[in-house]
């Protein structure tokens, strides 16, 4: 993003430094936190996460678990915002619930890849793409619905309505130490695991080598789109990530059954 605005920005490793280096500083606890929930919520957002690896590419189960994990991580994110009681945090777990309205539109998704290969489970969806060609090509409105949702996700989003610098680091804010670093582990395996499913149920089973190729374009495009254009305010982000929900149901239906 720095280097698309031409200006020095750090390298690419940053984030992981950052990660590092949050493990080995002192952690603090606000005299305001909801002890134990405060720690605990941490390790809620890292297991939920694991377990949405181990069910998608260690297992290729259901499409419909990974989703379910994702609504479980819309619950954590406005659980950790309240529990410092900070109150960036808590303006941070009230956006959370409006973006949760917003992207449930987006979880439509779900009932047009169901439409269009009559299954949730990984497998057997990349099974039918093997036969069939890729799904990005079929229902592309819905690969772009898709792409809304994990462009909401991503870091400097115009949709990032949760963390806007207007509100420090939202739900982060009062979390330091090793529970800053165990949420930033968490948002790690989180975006590996949204681009991991969007390769996987519109293009295919991918090799290795692939899978790096398409995650490293796909992050590309993502860093381009949030270093040109500003972080919304919350009734914009959630009109638009509806009226694209809108479209791509509709545009996706007609494309099916027309």
């Amino acid at each position: 993003m720095a280097r698309i605005q031409m200006r020095p920005g750090p390298p690419i490793i940053q984030h992981l430094l950052h990660t590092l280096k949050f493990f080995i500083k002192e952690s603090s606890f606000p005299k305001t936190a909801a002890m134990p929930f405060y720690i605990a919520i941490t390790a809620m957002l890292c297991v939920i996460w694991v377990s949405a690896v181990i069910v998608g590419p260690v297992t290729e189960g259901s499409l419909l678990l990974i989703f379910a994990i994702y609504a479980l991580h819309k619950i954590v994110e406005h659980n950790a915002g309240s529990s410092s009681g900070s109150p960036y945090g808590k303006l941070s777990c009230v956006r959370a619930v409006f973006s949760a309205a917003a992207e449930v539109p987006l979880f439509a998704v779900l009932i047009i890849i169901y439409f269009a290969t009559g299954t949730m489970n990984l497998a057997q969806i990349v099974g039918f793409q093997a036969a069939n060609g890729p799904l990005i090509y079929s229902i592309p409105l819905a690969a772009a619905m898709f792409f809304v949702l994990l462009l909401s996700k991503a870091p400097y989003s115009p949709f990032a309505i949760t963390k806007g610098k207007d509100i420090i680091s939202g739900y982060e804010t009062e979390h330091f130490g090793l529970l800053r670093g165990y949420l930033m582990i968490s948002e790690s395996i989180a975006w590996y695991m949204l681009l991991w499913v969007f390769l996987t149920v519109f293009i295919g089973g991918l090799s290795p080598l692939w899978y790096l190729v398409g995650m490293v374009a796909l992050s590309t495009i993502v860093a381009f789109i949030n270093a040109t254009t500003p972080i919304l305010n919350p009734n914009h982000s959630i009109m638009m990530q509806v009226s694209f929900a809108i479209i791509g149901i509709v545009g996706s239906l007609v494309l099916l059954f027309i």
